[in-house]
C-alpha cells in the first residue's frame, strides 16, 4: 500500500493546503471516496482516495501547507502500519556514521575528546518529534490558531469571516459535529458580528506612519508570473469601439416583461455580450487562435473564458464549445461557473485553456479599460459600463443615448489591426441587433 503524496491539481500548482480531512485516522477508505479537501493556487477541490484500505497515518493536519510530492497520509492494508521514516533515517544514519566516528575518534587528540565530552547533553541529543511526523514536515506545519482547529467546511469558514461569526461558539450540525454554512448563517442572526460585513479576511493592522509587508498568496504569485509572461513577450495592441447599447436594454426589458423567470435565471446584458463575442468569433474564425512558436494554431471550437474576480485574485473559468450553446445555456453556465469560482469549488479542467476571454468591469462602475491577454490566447475583450450620453440621431437632433465601451487587446503575432477591426465590426452588429442572438 502506498504513501499518499500531495497531488498536483493544476498546471501551475507548486504547493497545496490541506483544508479538511473527510476521514480520520483509523477509518476504512475505498478508491474513489473523497478523502480530503485541498486548496491549490486557484481553487479548493475534493480529492479522492487512490486506494482501498485503512487511513493508518495522517502526516499533515488541517491547515498545513506542503509542497507537491510531499507525503500527507498513509493508507495501509489489513494490519499494516505506516513505516516510521524518522526511525529508519536515524538507524541508517547511525549505521553509516559508526565507522566514521571510530576513525575520527582514533585521530582525535585527547584534548579534543575532552572538549566533546564537556559539551552539554542537550546539544548532543536529537530534537524530539511527534510520532509519525518527520522533523522536516514538523517544521513545515504552521502553528494553528484555535479557530483553525474547529471542524468547519471551507464555505462555512468564509461565510463566518464575512459575517464576523466566531466559529468556536457555533454548534455544528454536520457529520461528526462539523459546522456547515447553514449553522454559520443561523449563528449570525443571534450573535452580534465581530467583523465588518463583506470582508472575507481582516486587514493587517497598520499603525499610522508605518508600512506593512503582506505575504503573497499562491494565487497572487501565479497572477504576477502570468502577467510578466504576457506583457513581456506578447506584443499587445488595442482596438476600442463604442456600442449603441439602447437595443440591448430594450431586449433585456422585453425579456423581463415577458416573465422570463426567477432573478437567478434572468438573462443579463453581460450574457448578451458573451454570446455575441462567441458568434462574432464564428463569423471571423481567424481571431480564435493562438501563437505557437513557428505557427498559428486556429481552433475549431470556441472555448470562452470568463474573468471572475475572487478574494485573492482572478479566475477564468471556461465554457467549452460555446459555439454550440444557446444564449440561455451560456447565461446559466456563466452564473454557475462564477459562483463556484468565488467559492473555490472548481475542477482543474474547468479553468484551464480557453481560446479567448471576456472581462467585464461595467458592474463595478468602470467606463472603459484595457485588459492583459491570458497566454497563449490571441485576444481578450474588456467591457465597460453602459453610460447615458448625448448623441446625434439620424435627424441631426441631440438626444439621450446609451453607450458601452469595448476594448480588444490583441496579440499582434496572431491578429493584425484589420483582422481585429473586422471582428469588432461583427461584434457591434450583433450587439446592436440582439434579436440575432436569440436564434
Amino acid at each position: 500500500m502506498p504513501e499518499i503524496q500531495m497531488p498536483k491539481l493544476s498546471d501551475t500548482m507548486t504547493e497545496g493546503t490541506l483544508v479538511t480531512w473527510k476521514k480520520k485516522k483509523g477509518d476504512k477508505v475505498s478508491a474513489g471516496e473523497v478523502l480530503a479537501e485541498i486548496e491549490t493556487d486557484k481553487a479548493t477541490m475534493e480529492w479522492e482516495s487512490p486506494e482501498d484500505g485503512t487511513l493508518t497515518e495522517i502526516y499533515v493536519e488541517e491547515g498545513g501547507k506542503v509542497n507537491i510530492g510531499d507525503k500527507i497520509a498513509f493508507i495501509g492494508g489489513e494490519g499494516e502500519e505506516a513505516p516510521k521514516e524518522e526511525e529508519k533515517e536515524k538507524a541508517t544514519k547511525e549505521k553509516e556514521d559508526k565507522p566514521k566516528a571510530k576513525e575520527e575518534e582514533k585521530a582525535k587528540p585527547e584534548q579534543e575528546k575532552e572538549k566533546e565530552e564537556a559539551k552539554p547533553k542537550a546539544e548532543r541529543e536529537d530534537t524530539p518529534v511527534e510520532a509519525g511526523v518527520s522533523p522536516a514536515q514538523l517544521a513545515r506545519l504552521p502553528s494553528q490558531p484555535e479557530e483553525a482547529r474547529v471542524k468547519a467546511s471551507p464555505v462555512a469558514r468564509r461565510i463566518a469571516a464575512e459575517l464576523g461569526v466566531d466559529l468556536s461558539r457555533v454548534k455544528g450540525t454536520g457529520p461528526n459535529g462539523r459546522i456547515t454554512e447553514t449553522d454559520v448563517r443561523a449563528a449570525a442572526k443571534s450573535v452580534p458580528a465581530t467583523a465588518d460585513h463583506g470582508r472575507a479576511k481582516p486587514e493587517p493592522s497598520i499603525k499610522a506612519g508605518e508600512s506593512a509587508r503582506i505575504q503573497l498568496s499562491g494565487m497572487r504569485k501565479i497572477i504576477a508570473q502570468r502577467l510578466v509572461e504576457s506583457l513581456g513577450p506578447v506584443p499587445h495592441f488595442y482596438l476600442e469601439i463604442d456600442i449603441d447599447a439602447g437595443p440591448l436594454l430594450e431586449a433585456r426589458e422585453e425579456l423581463k416583461s415577458a416573465g422570463e423567470g426567477a432573478d437567478a435565471a434572468k438573462i443579463t446584458v453581460n450574457d448578451f455580450v458573451l454570446k455575441a463575442s462567441v458568434q462574432a468569433a464564428i463569423k471571423v474564425p481567424r481571431v480564435n487562435a493562438s501563437f505557437d512558436s513557428d505557427a498559428i494554431v486556429q481552433y475549431a471550437d470556441v472555448d470562452l473564458g470568463i474573468a471572475v474576480a475572487i478574494e485573492d485574485g482572478l479566475l477564468t473559468p471556461v465554457i467549452r464549445g460555446a459555439q454550440n450553446k444557446s444564449l440561455r445555456e451560456i447565461s446559466e453556465l456563466a452564473k454557475d461557473l462564477a459562483h463556484r469560482a468565488r467559492n473555490k469549488r472548481m475542477k482543474p479542467e474547468e479553468f484551464q485553456g480557453g481560446t479567448f476571454t471576456v472581462s467585464n468591469l461595467g458592474g463595478m462602475g468602470i467606463d472603459s479599460f484595457s485588459a492583459v491577454i491570458n497566454p497563449p490566447q490571441g485576444f481578450i475583450l474588456a467591457v465597460g459600463k453602459i453610460t447615458k450620453v448625448p448623441v446625434i440621431d439620424d435627424c441631426d437632433r441631440i438626444v439621450v443615448g446609451h453607450r458601452m465601451s469595448i476594448t480588444m487587446s490583441c496579440d499582434h503575432r496572431v491578429i493584425d489591426g484589420a483582422l481585429g477591426a473586422e471582428y469588432l465590426k461583427e461584434l457591434r452588429h450583433l450587439l446592436e441587433n440582439p434579436a440575432l442572438l436569440l436564434v
